[in-house]
């Protein structure tokens, strides 16, 4: 049996999954035990690190990866799913120095005065601190989170933390774009622990305000209280930990209190842009941390959820808002919660200074301003020259006859597009695609809704375009 097969399985899955769904499943897995005694084919054993990522593998990914391992092994598999055996971690008495090679600007001058502080042992403090402000925002909780497909991964994890924390998925790394509801999220998970334990010692914080105690800390050299402050608790939540990048001294004090944190049983729950190995400028110690618990993603929110968030955020505010104009606004408004949110905003300030019902009309009235944005900037020529730059072709094969994948798949994608973005007509789409059939266009608007569904690297990248063209 050749020793490879594991890896020119993940190539072919690799190649089939969106990158971000391999990069959350399926890269961070062990090589399989394979055991081909059998007369008929394979037993291959992959050893999953938690029964979370188990269930979620079996269910979604288990006949492709059996399906990439029969066609590299040349017979048939079977795949079998199993939890590997738990290994304690052997923790040193100190922790290991961050690299000490000299970064550019001043990082480098700040990590290299400081070494001799780092490696000098700090005294200890006597005790944790008697209480800690923690810094959450109480309206953030589960029950106010609108949960759909976008979120589900991530929810169910961070419903898991707050009923047994320190117990599984420790740590838990969150990531996703702007404005999705990962804060949210962390917030509800310390809302719910401490509804439960209300002595819990939780603290949430945005990692600028880490770094700004490390820089206080370091100015007064007092490390001790650094480490009173955040080594004692038993909820660390912490966003946006891509600012550490570059910040060679407070990785390494972050390494100590995540490690401080974990011997513990201390949970730990962080949000990023992007997944752990797609962090920059971040020592490798840090990142093989983030990624030794559970990474998951949250998705843009799909239409069906984003009118949901409208109805429920409109509650919030005491107004019921009808569901015809909450599709209405969702429509235009697909970028983000954050958005949602305030486009909301608009439509109920608007509702109550006139005076009115909340309509599509009176909708569209509060949002002239943004439908109208939209309207002027957006042409079918600016959609064909920005899908083109994004998928690195050239606008001319917009118009093209050639039919390769690489330019008929980003071909559809400007179609479909202009279809949702602009008010031309089918026909008129055609005709500024080389004179195309309507039906040519309609195919593609079909095609491109059906695989946004399922396909959540391209819904990703239909959301990145579609802010991109809406400015």
């Amino acid at each position: 049996m050749s020793p490879d097969l594991w890896s020119r399985s993940c190539e072919r899955l690799a190649a089939e999954l969106p990158e971000q769904q391999f990069n959350t499943w399926i890269r961070p897995l062990a090589p399989p035990q394979v055991d081909d005694s059998g007369v008929s084919g394979l037993v291959v054993c992959l050893r999953v690190p938690n029964r979370f990522k188990l269930d979620w593998i079996r269910s979604q990914y288990a006949g492709r990866i059996e399906h990439a391992l029969a066609e590299v092994a040349g017979k048939l598999v079977k795949l079998e799913l199993m939890l590997a055996p738990r290994e304690l971690p052997v923790r040193p008495a100190h922790a290991p120095a961050a690299n000490n090679g000299a970064a550019p600007g001043g990082t480098a001058r700040l990590d290299a005065a400081t070494q001799s502080v780092s490696r000098s042992p700090a005294p200890q403090p006597a005790a944790a601190p008697a209480a800690t402000t923690h810094k959450l925002n109480s309206a953030l909780t589960f029950d106010t989170l609108v949960a759909g497909r976008a979120n589900q991964m991530a929810r169910t994890a961070a419903l898991h933390v707050a009923g047994a924390p320190g117990a599984m998925y420790n740590p838990l790394f969150i990531y996703g774009g702007v404005g999705l509801g990962k804060t949210h999220l962390v917030h509800a998970v310390g809302n719910a622990l401490l509804k439960e334990k209300p002595n819990a010692r939780v603290l949430y914080l945005h990692a600028e305000q880490f770094i700004s105690d490390v820089v206080k800390n370091y100015q007064r050299k007092t490390f001790d209280e650094l480490k009173a402050k955040y080594h004692g608790l038993d909820l660390l939540l912490i966003d946006d930990v891509q600012f550490f990048a570059g910040k060679e001294r407070t990785q390494e004090e972050f390494f100590n209190a995540f490690e401080a944190l974990l011997a513990k049983r201390a949970h730990i729950i962080m949000t990023s842009d992007t997944y752990p190995k797609g962090l920059v400028d971040i020592d490798e110690r840090l990142t093989s941390r983030f990624d030794s618990g559970l990474t998951v993603a949250i998705e843009p929110p799909e239409l069906e959820m984003r009118v949901a968030i409208l109805i429920k955020k409109a509650l919030g505010e005491g107004t019921e808002m009808p569901e015809d104009v909450a599709f209405f606004v969702a429509k235009n408004v697909r970028a983000n919660v954050r958005e949602l949110e305030g486009a909301l905003r608009k439509v109920l300030a608007y509702a109550r200074f006139s005076q009115k019902e909340i309509s599509i009309v009176l909708a569209r009235e509060a949002l002239r301003d943004l439908l109208s944005i939209q309207n002027r900037q957006i042409s079918v020529e600016n959609i064909q020259k920005t899908v083109a730059d994004f998928f690195k072709i050239k606008v001319a094969d917009m118009y093209s006859k050639k039919r390769p994948a690489s330019i008929a798949h980003p071909r559809q994608v400007a179609m479909y597009l202009a279809k949702e973005l602009t008010k031309k007509s089918l026909p008129e789409i055609g005709e500024l695609f080389g004179g195309r059939d309507h039906t040519t266009v309609l195919h593609a608007v079909r095609k491109v809704t059906n695989d946004r569904s399922k396909n959540t690297e391209l819904n990703q990248q239909l959301h990145v375009l579609e802010q991109t063209l809406k400015g």
